[in-house]
């Protein structure tokens, strides 16, 4: 499975507006599009589906911006993928053949543990703990 480059940079802003949500701080498209490297008008589609999508909240005006609709414990990479992707591993439901039935249930089964282990990662633990680079002259 390949995810679309959609989801990896939506998983990317999440992990930034997760940074800034811990230190009760808004992102702002600008800096995200900056900071991870997404072009700023494809980072706004991405955001509103974000938005959409209730992964996070936004406030207009000038002091506006982005925070998590729910905290970084709560949102998983199986959200963010979900919510991009639609259904993951979709394996249809043709059971044609001699082997269909069996191999729907094979697909059905590493879905199951692809979804698990998606869930298993949330924001929290990518922005825990970072370490500041350090740079040696």
């Amino acid at each position: 499975m390949k995810l679309s480059v959609k989801t990896v940079y939506a998983c990317r802003v999440m992990a930034q507006i997760a940074r800034l949500h811990a230190a009760g701080k808004l992102a702002h498209v600008e800096s995200l599009a900056r900071l991870e490297a997404v072009p700023p008008k494809y980072l706004a589609q991405i955001m509103s589906e974000l938005r959409e999508g209730g992964l996070i909240t936004s406030r207009r005006g000038k002091a506006g911006g982005y925070a998590l609709a729910r905290s970084a414990e709560e949102i998983s990479l199986a959200d963010i993928a979900v919510l991009m992707e639609g259904d993951l591993l979709d394996h249809g439901r043709d059971h044609s053949g001699h082997s269909g039935r069996r191999v729907v249930q094979a697909w059905k089964a590493v879905r199951a543990t692809l979804i698990a282990g998606a869930k298993e990662h949330t924001l929290d633990q990518l922005v825990a703990g970072e370490v500041e680079e350090m740079y040696y002259i």
